[in-house]
C-alpha cells in the first residue's frame, strides 16, 4: 500500500468517526467542535485529491467563519438541553425520512456515474497552464449560477438571523445605563426608607419605655 493511500484511509476514518460524533454528541458545543474536526479532515482529503483551492476555502469559510458564528449563536441562545432530550424521539421519524432521501440521492449518483458505466474513468490530460480554480469558477458561473445565487441568499439569511439574535433583549438580565448613572447626584445615592415593620417596632418600643417610666 502506498503512503498516499495510507494517509487517505487515516483521514477517511477520522472523518467518519467525527461525523458520527456530530450526530451523537449530547452537548451542542461539542457537536460543533466535532464538525470543525470533520471539516479539517475533509480539507485534508481534498488536498490529497489536488483540489487545493477547495481545501483552503473549506477551512477559511466554514471553519473560520461559519462554525465560529455557529458556536457564538449556540452559546448566546442558551439552549435547554434537557428539553431537547425529552423531545428527542419526536424528531426521529422526520430525521429518518430526510436521512433516507439523502442516502437514496447519493446511491443514484453513484450508480449513474460509477457503477452503471462501462467506460474506464481515466482523467483527461490538461495543459501546463491548467488551473482547477479557474475551471471551478467557469463551471460555477455558467452551469450552476442559480445554485450559486441561492447559496448566497441562504448565507444572507444566516447573517440577518445572527444579527437578530445578538440584538435580542432578555427579560431576566439587568443592563447598566451609563448616562443614567452619570446624572445621579450625591444626595440621591443613599435613601433611607422606613419599613412598616420598623415603624411598628419603634412604636412598641416607645410604648414600653413610657410604661416603664
Amino acid at each position: 500500500m502506498e503512503f498516499t493511500t495510507t494517509i487517505f484511509y487515516v483521514f477517511a476514518v477520522v472523518l467518519v468517526l467525527s461525523a458520527l460524533k456530530v450526530i451523537t454528541a449530547k452537548n451542542p458545543v461539542h457537536a460543533a467542535l466535532y464538525l470543525v474536526l470533520s471539516f479539517f479532515t475533509a480539507a485534508a482529503l481534498w488536498m490529497l485529491l489536488q483540489a487545493e483551492f477547495l481545501a483552503i476555502l473549506l477551512v477559511l469559510v466554514y471553519v473560520g467563519a461559519v462554525m465560529v458564528l455557529f458556536l457564538f449563536v449556540v452559546m448566546m441562545v442558551d439552549i435547554d438541553i434537557e428539553h431537547l432530550r425529552r423531545d428527542f424521539w419526536t424528531y426521529v421519524p422526520m430525521a429518518s425520512i430526510v436521512g433516507a432521501l439523502i442516502i437514496a440521492e447519493m446511491a443514484i449518483v453513484l450508480v449513474r456515474n460509477f457503477i452503471g458505466t462501462t467506460q474506464p474513468l481515466n482523467p483527461v490530460p490538461q495543459g501546463a497552464d491548467y488551473s482547477n480554480t479557474k475551471a471551478l469558477g467557469q463551471l460555477i458561473y455558467t452551469d450552476y449560477i442559480y445554485a450559486f445565487e441561492v447559496a448566497g441568499i441562504i448565507l444572507l439569511v444566516a447573517i440577518i438571523a445572527a444579527v437578530a439574535l445578538t440584538l435580542r433583549r432578555r427579560k431576566d438580565t439587568k443592563a447598566q445605563d451609563v448616562s443614567e448613572q452619570l446624572r445621579t447626584r450625591r444626595d440621591d445615592r443613599v435613601r433611607l426608607v422606613t419599613m412598616p415593620a420598623q415603624s411598628v417596632r419603634s412604636t412598641q418600643a416607645g410604648a414600653n419605655d413610657a410604661n416603664k417610666n
